[in-house]
């Protein structure tokens, strides 16, 4: 691995008259080659370990303005509630929101989505929610194949609604 040079055997006997010589110094070599053995160990290794997959992303399609307006009837309509608690409610027209349990999302929008073709969900979020009960919201939307939907904030009176409904 490492080595060290001494230098020759030589003696050299002190007089008076002589200088002094300084010490010689000793020379020292490193072999590298288990170094980049190694080097190239790990980076084998890491390259055939590496799993390259494409990044996900969702495409969210916006309105052209704030002040667009869509009308849609109410049998069509289904809102779905996520509170600060993480607690699923759902309503179908203006009716009284229920609660459903986030298991039981997928299935419901597979139901839901049958019986109406024209199903436009509308999620509302409170803004203390955490964020991946909205990704996962939207995934079980996209795992029952409902791809008409619209994210919007929950308002205070829809707040007031569900403290009712949970209380």
């Amino acid at each position: 691995m490492a080595g060290a040079d001494a230098g020759g055997g030589e003696s050299h006997g002190k007089s008076k008259h002589q200088k002094k010589h300084k010490k010689r110094r000793m020379g020292v070599r490193i072999d590298m080659t288990p170094l980049v053995d190694v080097a190239f160990l790990l980076l084998t290794f890491f390259m055939l370990t590496t799993v390259m997959r494409r990044q996900e992303t969702m495409q969210i399609n916006l309105p052209p303005n704030n002040k667009t307006q869509v009308d849609i009837a109410e049998s069509n309509l289904l809102t779905m509630f996520v509170d600060q608690n993480d607690s699923v409610y759902y309503s179908v027209g203006t009716e009284k929101p229920q609660p459903i349990a986030f298991d039981k999302l997928e299935k419901f929008f597979v139901e839901k989505g049958q019986q109406n073709s024209k199903l436009v969900i509308l999620l509302k979020f409170n803004r203390k929610s955490k964020y991946h009960m909205m990704v996962n919201v939207i995934d079980k939307l996209n795992l029952a194949k409902l791809d008409r939907f619209s994210i919007a904030p929950m308002t205070d009176n829809d707040i007031k609604i569900l403290s009712k409904v949970s209380s």
